[in-house]
């Protein structure tokens, strides 16, 4: 018998477009690796707040830096990043709660879909410089992910409902107690050891602690369908 697969937890929030970038990377390797990969839709407001932090953008030196550095890496790590024109508007007055609080839904009734749903919600903020904030526009991320819209309306309506609420707070809390300041956080069990690394550019790190190996970026098995 093989071994059993370690599990590997990504906490996440589609406003985050690091977050995409070790989304993407982990999606890759899930089967490639011998690991479980479990996504936890997170609020990064959230954190920030338990955190005392700030997003890079509110820093002008930060946030020069950041869109080069964005820039940069979604062409390494092949992800088609593009930031949306009024930045600001979009990181820190609209926010991701409604989405984030959908995605939890999604993952509570239809954690199949998590995956896919979460991908077209950044596709809309990060590549298409699209709403993520409205009804309609979270719907339509639904929907172009393959859930019907009869699907997509009835989780939508339960986004405010305490359970909904409850849920995305105790996976934010989850993430403050593992020692988040930021997203993304991968977190990986390995026997009686907890491993918290922050961002998207950990991945060899991660790969020396699971002993698999590290195929850059890209790994061939996916490279080839691609």
């Amino acid at each position: 018998m093989g071994l059993k697969p370690r599990t590997l937890e990504l906490f996440y929030d589609v406003l985050s477009p690091y977050s995409w970038l070790a989304f993407e990377v982990l999606c890759r390797y899930k089967n490639i690796w011998n690991v479980n990969l479990q996504l936890q839709p997170t609020l990064i407001g959230g954190i920030m707040r338990d955190s005392g932090n700030q997003p890079p953008a509110m820093l002008p030196r930060k946030a020069v830096y950041m869109r080069s550095d964005v820039r940069l890496l979604s062409q390494h790590l092949q992800v088609p990043i593009h930031f949306p024109k009024d930045f600001f508007s979009v990181i820190l007055k609209k926010g991701s709660l409604t989405a984030m609080r959908f995605l939890t839904v999604v993952k509570m009734e239809h954690p199949g879909m998590l995956e896919k749903v979460s991908r077209e919600l950044w596709m809309r903020i990060w590549s298409r410089d699209e709403d993520i904030t409205e009804p309609a526009s979270i719907l339509a991320a639904a929907e172009k992910a393959g859930m019907s819209m009869g699907q997509a309306q009835e989780l939508l309506e339960r986004v405010s409902t305490p359970q909904v609420k409850n849920k995305l707070k105790e996976t934010t809390d989850t993430a403050c107690k593992y020692g988040a300041f930021g997203l993304p956080i991968t977190v990986t069990h390995l026997d009686d050891e907890t491993h918290m690394l922050f961002g998207s550019d950990r991945m060899e790190l991660l790969a020396y602690l699971l002993g698999e190996k590290w195929m850059g970026p890209v790994p061939p098995a996916v490279n080839a369908r691609l």
